[in-house]
């Protein structure tokens, strides 16, 4: 995981070099603002990558002289369907045109929001798909 932290950390650099230029030539607030923003995400995402692959053991594509059977197997759980993205996305919608339309759909859709948020959490902890 060295690889996809120094690319991380590679882009906080660039970010924080591009930040400063821009910072002298154009003295605006919004941007630089913005872009010292993305300084901090591209260099905390670097740094959880690089301290989270410290303590996992090696891939076998951070392998120089790997072999691609190495890698066979499980790669992890993916869900085979799932309508609770749809849901969330509707209500997050409706909460969101809450906010321009008045405070009561607001909070019918902060609702909404809440109750498929935890449908789509548990959705593998009871029925058919249990664990």
């Amino acid at each position: 995981m060295k690889v996809e932290a120094y690319l991380f950390l590679g882009c906080a650099g660039f970010f924080g070099g591009s930040d400063l230029i821009y910072w002298y030539f154009s003295h605006d607030p919004t941007g630089t603002t913005a872009l010292a923003l993305a300084v901090c995400l591209a260099f905390l995402t670097g740094f959880y990558v690089l301290c989270t692959g410290r303590r996992l053991p090696r891939r076998p594509e951070d392998n120089a002289q790997g072999e691609i059977y190495q890698a066979t197997g499980e790669q992890g759980f993916f869900s085979p369907h799932s309508w609770w993205p749809l849901f969330v996305g509707l209500a997050a919608a409706l909460t969101a045109v809450g906010m321009a339309i008045g405070w009561w759909l607001f909070l019918i859709g902060a609702l909404c929001l809440l109750l498929s948020v935890v449908g789509f959490v548990f959705e593998y902890y009871r029925g058919h798909y249990a664990h």
